[in-house]
């Protein structure tokens, strides 16, 4: 048990990491959404924005979204949705809450473990202050990761009590935190192997309760088991996606090589943490001298902890953390073209800072005034970090300011040209969105999205037929462009070409049925050619799925009114008017249809 004094000083601490990180970060409540995946997440997303409901509970467990298994994930961001709707500020201060969280959440376990108090508030102040982890906190397409986090951190609390005091309770509420964790985010399958780390150092489970790592194993066999599972769920969504790159795309050596790039390069960016970017694109080639310093670093690294680890233990802990639990995302199975990210520091630096804040406890044993020298070191670092991290999160305020960031500071990068060309394009800068998207096509001719973009961007302008032939590029490239179907069928609707339109929106419901745009606009051209009764189908579809379409209410209800249906369309007219007061033509058509009505 703790006495007053610690307890007081356990205060101190929580209320420094509460605030602190609070400060840094809560310019994030003035931030938009970012156009990379936010969109898909939350401010596209008819599910979210429309609110909780019982049948989106039951499609948040099932949902292979996204390329994702991530239940616990769609759940938080349907709350979000019920509580702030299309507001950024809100999901983006659950993710701030949800970081402040797991720092103090991460100082409470570690202080369980190791009773040493200012050790562990350094680790945990490197984690709450570090910019590697701006943008899991920043960029609310990664709420899996802090949410995921929370229940790493949690789980590893109640282990320390596991392993103080072993009973079947603790154990499965070890489990079930386990088990939440990969509900929100697969990269928790790397945590049973983190506890057997644990086992070593510092709970010390092999040496005072003379376990052999057999039984230590054997016990964590349910925790192998879920991983697994999980494992296997996250591969089939991903596969489904398309969101894993084949080995022909990218061989097993330039895998390696870049994993090898990887793992040195989050280690000097945690000591200097400059450039940073949203994105980094993946070389399809690696030069021989990078990959070679790499492995000598690694290397080099891994022999001292070697040979430090028996009188250093928090070393082959550290270590080991940090190797192990990145191996989901180093890349040897390549999920998307990046060849790094920012994000998947989140857990793993942690075990860098542990022998950061080991090792220099144990190197300044000897200096005179030793407790003042360890404050002033601790406080500068951690002032230089704040300051970067407050810099760094002001760069993720919105798209533009983001991605012309990352352009000055990566080279070849089509994916953040296209990102910045879809945010222009959404702020009316069309001119400056086809450059954008140009410049990602020739880089990389190949993107499907880009091609669909630069084709929105080009209808925009009225340059219909040049429009079409990038939608067609874009089909081309991926016949199941469901987008794109779509807008095709949009251009050549305007084009006059009614019967090519329709078979392009039935071909992008048939992927993706749940479309309110496609289902609106498919009536739209079947209300043209005279297919009235299909027409008023495919409105009524749109409306359920998104009951709030101004837009598929004022078709539905002009269709209804020439039919002769002025009360049906006087219904929608008024749910027009509900949603957008200013729409004086619902306001006319209204005043007619209630005219009219028997």
């Amino acid at each position: 048990m703790r006495n007053s004094r610690q307890k007081r000083h356990d205060l101190l601490v929580i209320g420094f990491l509460i605030l602190a990180t609070g400060a840094v970060y809560w310019q994030v409540g003035g931030h938009e959404f970012i156009d990379f995946d936010d969109d898909r997440y939350v401010f596209r997303n008819t599910r979210v924005l429309d609110g909780l409901s019982w049948q989106d509970v039951r499609w948040a467990l099932t949902a292979m979204e996204v390329s994702n298994w991530h239940p616990l994930t769609w759940l938080s961001h349907l709350v979000d949705g019920e509580l702030y709707g299309s507001s950024a500020r809100g999901h983006h201060l659950t993710n701030l809450a949800f970081h402040v969280a797991n720092s103090v959440l991460l100082f409470l376990a570690l202080l369980r473990m190791t009773s040493a108090l200012w050790r562990s508030a350094l680790v945990a102040a490197l984690f709450a202050l570090h910019p590697l982890h701006v943008e899991s906190v920043a960029w609310v397409s990664e709420r899996k990761d802090v949410l995921s986090t929370f229940f790493w951190w949690l789980a590893l609390w109640l282990y320390a009590g596991y392993a103080r005091s072993p009973n079947l309770g603790r154990y499965l509420a070890v489990l079930l935190a386990f088990a939440l964790g990969l509900m929100a985010k697969s990269m928790l399958v790397t945590l049973p192997f983190t506890l057997l780390l644990l086992d070593y150092w510092p709970l010390r489970r092999l040496a005072i309760e003379r376990r052999s790592l057999g039984r230590l194993c054997l016990e964590k066999l349910p925790f192998f088991v879920l991983a697994a599972v999980v494992s296997a769920l996250t591969v089939a969504a991903q596969g489904s996606g398309d969101a894993i790159i084949s080995m022909q795309k990218f061989p097993l050596d330039v895998r390696l090589g870049n994993a090898l790039v990887a793992y040195a390069s989050y280690l000097l960016k945690t000591v200097w943490p400059f450039p940073l970017a949203a994105y980094y694109p993946h070389p399809a080639e690696i030069p021989l001298g990078p990959v070679l310093g790499s492995a000598l670093l690694l290397v080099v690294l891994s022999i001292g902890v070697v040979r430090l680890g028996r009188g250093h233990p928090y070393l082959l802990l550290g270590w080991g953390w940090y190797l192990g639990t990145l191996v989901p995302v180093i890349g040897l199975v390549q999920v998307g073209a990046q060849a790094m990210a920012d994000r998947y520091t989140y857990v793993p630096l942690v075990g860098v800072f542990i022998i950061l804040a080991w090792g220099g406890h144990e190197l300044s044993a000897r200096w005179p005034k030793r407790e003042r020298a360890r404050a002033a070191l601790a406080a500068g670092a951690l002032c230089a970090l704040t300051a970067c991290t407050w810099f760094q999160t002001a760069r993720w305020r919105d798209t533009v300011t983001l991605f012309k960031h990352t352009l000055e500071v990566t080279q070849r990068n089509p994916m953040a040209h296209g990102i910045l060309g879809t945010a222009l394009g959404r702020r009316g800068e069309v001119d400056e969105s086809i450059v954008h998207y140009r410049a990602a096509l020739r880089l990389r001719p190949g993107l499907a999205e880009a091609h669909n973009n630069l084709g929105i961007a080009l209808f925009r302008k009225g340059e219909l037929d040049e429009a079409v032939e990038h939608y067609r590029e874009a089909l081309s490239l991926k016949p199941d462009h469901a987008t794109a179907h779509t807008n095709l069928g949009a251009a050549l609707y305007t084009q006059g070409r009614l019967e090519e339109a329709v078979a392009h929106y039935r071909e992008a419901l048939r992927v993706k049925p749940d479309s309110p745009e496609t289902h609106n606009n498919l009536a739209t051209a079947l209300d043209a050619q005279g297919h009235v009764a299909e027409a008023i189908q495919h409105y009524e579809e749109a409306l359920r799925l998104r009951p709030s379409d101004a837009k598929a209410h004022k078709n539905l209800g002009i269709t209804l009114y020439q039919q002769g249906r002025f009360d049906e369309a006087s219904a929608h007219f008024e749910a027009v008017l509900r949603i957008d007061p200013s729409d004086e033509r619902a306001r006319t058509l209204l005043r007619r249809a209630r005219e009219r009505s028997p």
